[in-house]
C-alpha cells in the first residue's frame, strides 16, 4: 500500500505539536500538573467521605449562644445613660438634642399659637379683627337685652326657587375631604369653618372684600380627621373642634391660640353643646360612650355607655333642652332625657331602629320633628308628642369610601331637609308632602356636596362641602 502523502497544512501542524511538547518538557509542567491533580483528587475523596457519613461527625463542644438584651433578661442597664441636666451642657449640640428628645407628645395639654398652626401665607390679622369685631357687637346687643332665641336660630320659611349658587360663592378652602362644616353664628357676616380628613381647619369669609387670600385662612391644629366644629352663640370668640386623634381643641381668638382642654386615648366621633350651657361639651367617644366635659372644673362630669358602636351625632331639642338624640353605627338612634341619665338605672325614651348604620339624627328647629339619615338608603322623619309617628323617604345614601357620608340637615323651619345627591346636587325633602320636592342644581357645581350647614341667622344661606375641599354657598 502506498504511503499517504502529507499536505503542507498537516506537516505544519505536526511540527507545532512537536515544538510545544519540547517546550513543556523543558519547563517540567506535566509533572507539576500531575501533582496538582493528585492533590485535588485527595481533597475530593475526603470531602465526599465526610458527607456520606454525617452521623459520625463529632458534635461541637462549643455551645451556641443566642444574644439577648439586658432588658429582655430583666437586668438593669450597664450604663447610667445621659445625665438629667444634659440639656444645659454647652458641649452637646442642638442637633444632637433634637435627635435625643422627640417632639412633645400630642397628648400633652400644650396650646398651639395660630401663627405656628397656620399653613398659608396669609396673616391672621384680618381674620382675628373680623371675628373680634363681631364678638364686640354681639356683646353690646346682649347687654342691651337682645333676643336670645334669635341668636340661636332664625325660624323662617324660604322660597326654594330663589336659592342660587353664584360663581363667587365657590371656593376650595382646604385640601382633601371635608368631614365637618359650620357657619359662624352671626348675622353680620357669612363665614364658613370647615375641618378635613388631615386635621386642617379652614376659615372662609364669603363676603371678604380685597382680603389677602380671598378671605381664606387655613390651620393645622389636629393630626387626624376633624369630626365636629362647635361655635356657641354666646361665646363667639371660641371655636371648638374635636378629632379622631382623641383631642378637643379650643381656638381662643383673643389669645390667638389653639388650647387643648381635653384629650383621651379614644377617638372622638361627635361633639355638641346645649344652647343654655356654654361650659359643657358632650362628646361621642370610642365605641358608644357619651362623656360630658366641664370646662370650668377641667373634669368629666358624666360618662356612660349609650350605644354599642360609635356615636355619629349628638343633638338637643331647642324647645326642651333636657331632650338629647344620638345616632350610632349600631343601627339605632336614641332619644334621651338628660334628667334621668345620672340615675343608676336609665333607659332611652325611644329607640329608633334601622337596617344599617345611622349617620345622623337631628331635631328640627322647633324640636317637634327628628330627621335620621342611615346607610340603608332611607331618610326617616319622626313626629308626634312622643315621636311615635314616622314616615320614610327613599334616598341613595351609598357614598362609598371616597366620599363623606350623607347627613340630612334641617333648614330654617320644620318644612325642609337638605341632603346630598350623588348627581352633584342637593335634594330637598318636604316634611309636608313627604317626598323629595326639588333638587338644587347648578352648572357651577363640579363635585358632590356631602356635608351641609344652614346659616342659623340668614334664611336661605346654605353651605355644602365636598370631598375635594370645596365649599358651595347657596343663597336666596
Amino acid at each position: 500500500m502506498a504511503t499517504k502523502r502529507l499536505t503542507d497544512y498537516e506537516r505544519k501542524r505536526l511540527e507545532n505539536i512537536k515544538r510545544n511538547e519540547e517546550l513543556l518538557a523543558s519547563l517540567n509542567i506535566k509533572s507539576k500538573l500531575s501533582d496538582l491533580s493528585a492533590s485535588s483528587k485527595r481533597h475530593r475523596v475526603e470531602a465526599k467521605a465526610y458527607k456520606i457519613s454525617p452521623e459520625k461527625k463529632l458534635k461541637s463542644e462549643t455551645p451556641i449562644v443566642i444574644r439577648r438584651s439586658l432588658r429582655s433578661q430583666g437586668k438593669a442597664p450597664d450604663s447610667p445613660g445621659l445625665q438629667d441636666d444634659f440639656k444645659d451642657n454647652p458641649k452637646i449640640s442642638k442637633t444632637l438634642i433634637s435627635k435625643i428628645i422627640p417632639n412633645k407628645s400630642p397628648r400633652e395639654l400644650v396650646p398651639i399659637t395660630m401663627s405656628d398652626a397656620s399653613t398659608c401665607s396669609v396673616s391672621n390679622e384680618s381674620l382675628v379683627y373680623k371675628i373680634l369685631s363681631v364678638c364686640k357687637r354681639s356683646q353690646v346687643e346682649e347687654d342691651d337685652g337682645g333676643d336670645c332665641v334669635k341668636k340661636s336660630r332664625v325660624r323662617a320659611s324660604i322660597d326654594l326657587d330663589s336659592m342660587e349658587l353664584a360663581e363667587e360663592n365657590i371656593a376650595r378652602v382646604v385640601p382633601n375631604r371635608i368631614l365637618s362644616v359650620k357657619f359662624f353664628p352671626s348675622e353680620d357676616m357669612r363665614m364658613v369653618v370647615v375641618g378635613n380628613k388631615y386635621g386642617d381647619l379652614g376659615f372662609w369669609n364669603v363676603d371678604s372684600d380685597n382680603e389677602d387670600g380671598d378671605g381664606i385662612y387655613m390651620y393645622h391644629p389636629h393630626s387626624a380627621p376633624v369630626s365636629s366644629i362647635v361655635i356657641h352663640p354666646f361665646s363667639l370668640n371660641k371655636i371648638i373642634t374635636s378629632c379622631y386623634d382623641g383631642q378637643v381643641r379650643s381656638l381662643d381668638i383673643e389669645k390667638e391660640t389653639f388650647g387643648l382642654p381635653y384629650t383621651t386615648e379614644n377617638a372622638i366621633f361627635s361633639m355638641s353643646q346645649r344652647f343654655d350651657d356654654v361650659n359643657s361639651l358632650y362628646l361621642g367617644e370610642g365605641q358608644g360612650v357619651v362623656r360630658i366635659w366641664d370646662e370650668r372644673s377641667g373634669k368629666l362630669s358624666f360618662s356612660r355607655d349609650l350605644h354599642e358602636l360609635r356615636i355619629n351625632t349628638i343633638d338637643f331639642n331647642s324647645n326642651n333642652l333636657n331632650m338629647m338624640v344620638t345616632s350610632s353605627s349600631d343601627q339605632t338612634a336614641c332619644i334621651w332625657d338628660l334628667r334621668k341619665l345620672f340615675k343608676s338605672k336609665f333607659e332611652p325614651v325611644k329607640v329608633i331602629t334601622r337596617n344599617r348604620a345611622v349617620h345622623s339624627a337631628y331635631f328640627s328647629p322647633s324640636g317637634s320633628l327628628i330627621a335620621t339619615t342611615s346607610i340603608d338608603d332611607k331618610i326617616g322623619v319622626l313626629s308626634g308628642a312622643n315621636y311615635e309617628d314616622e314616615f320614610m323617604v327613599n334616598h341613595n345614601n351609598q357614598t362609598g369610601r371616597w366620599l363623606s357620608s350623607f347627613k340630612g340637615v334641617w333648614g330654617w323651619d320644620d318644612s325642609y331637609i337638605f341632603v346630598g345627591n350623588m348627581k352633584r346636587g342637593v335634594d330637598v325633602i318636604s316634611t309636608e308632602k313627604k317626598i323629595i320636592v326639588t333638587t338644587l342644581e347648578s352648572p357651577n357645581m363640579s363635585a358632590i356636596p356631602c356635608r351641609f350647614d344652614a346659616h342659623p341667622l340668614k334664611p336661605g344661606v346654605l353651605a355644602g362641602a365636598t370631598s375635594g375641599g370645596q365649599v358651595y354657598v347657596w343663597s336666596s
